[in-house]
């Protein structure tokens, strides 16, 4: 196995590398936590509209485009999935074994959605939020074989994003689908500010960015992702807690960051400041949905394990 100092060099000197025998030990270790939290979000994102889909909450139009959706989300775990394997990980000890609280997706994607317009804002807020991520992974990554992977997964998300700027754009015609955008936005952009992680400022070593496994911080790329949707929100006339300071020269929040996230009532109380410490506390608590979300996906090991015995 290669010296980590060697390593070091390599990468920042733009080398890719090609197989698990390039890597030293701590830089496998920091890809397999990256390439575990992509793929467990991948799998369980291809479920958060399974709700709306099977109340049939989803207008005619958009059955067809968000089933696709579903089908490319679980091709995306695939992928990751089949990466970790490659670097000797037991996935099939991930997928069936460890307890719900244990995936590493986002905390935002243990909500319950059950209403339309929040289907049409996990696509333009969430799969944005995704692409912006895994976008900045497949520009700059150190791992060839992920790059080689993320051209497929790259375009595939533009897909996504765009059937929510559609959606959210057909609701906002009227006032009453503008309204039932506006309540969702209200919990849901905070939530997704938080899909980046914690500011800069709280990290003392970023290894992903030492690794070349990305290229850019969070709050880097929490930026981009602000300047991307805020400018769409604004024209469909809906209210965001956000704007651009001229004087900063960035996009700063009209509240505190972070503060208290009520998840019962998918309610923000912003007039609560708390701490970091407490975010990551509910963070490992996980969400409402958390159990729901990975005993849906795993009815589908009992069901081939029913076929097996016919």
């Amino acid at each position: 196995m290669i010296a980590h100092e060697q390593l070091i060099a390599q990468v920042q000197a733009g080398q890719l590398l090609e197989s698990p025998a390039d890597l030293s030990e701590e830089y496998r270790t920091v890809l397999v936590e990256t390439l575990t939290i992509t793929a467990d979000t991948e799998l369980l994102g291809a479920l958060m509209h399974y709700d709306n889909l099977y109340h049939e909450r989803v207008p005619e139009p958009f059955v067809a485009t968000l089933l696709a959706i579903v089908q490319d989300e679980f091709g995306h775990a695939h992928i990751a999935y089949r990466l970790l394997e490659d670097l000797g990980v037991d996935v099939e000890a991930l997928l069936w074994d460890r307890p719900p609280e244990q995936f590493k997706h986002p905390y935002a994607m243990d909500m319950i959605y059950d209403t339309f317009a929040e289907s049409a804002l996990i696509g333009l807020l969430q799969d944005r939020a995704g692409y912006h991520l895994l976008r900045d992974v497949y520009l700059h990554t150190s791992y060839a074989p992920w790059k080689r992977a993320l051209v497929k997964v790259d375009r595939e998300e533009l897909f996504h994003m765009r059937f929510g700027e559609r959606a959210v754009a057909m609701l906002c015609r009227t006032v009453e689908g503008k309204e039932q955008v506006q309540r969702a936005l209200d919990w849901m952009f905070p939530i997704t500010v938080e899909w980046f992680g914690q500011p800069d400022h709280l990290k003392k070593r970023d290894r992903q960015l030492e690794f070349r496994l990305k290229g850019k911080s969070n709050d880097q790329l929490r930026q981009e992702w602000l300047a991307d949707v805020l400018p769409f929100l604004t024209r469909q006339g809906l209210k965001v807690p956000a704007h651009y300071d001229e004087k900063q020269q960035q996009y700063v929040l009209d509240y505190p960051f972070p503060c208290r996230f009520i998840p019962e009532e998918k309610r923000w109380d912003m007039s609560a400041p708390v701490t970091w410490e407490e975010v990551r506390a509910r963070w490992r608590a996980r969400g409402p949905a958390n159990a729901w979300l990975v005993s849906t996906f795993r009815t589908s090991r009992a069901f081939l394990d029913a076929l097996t015995e016919q």
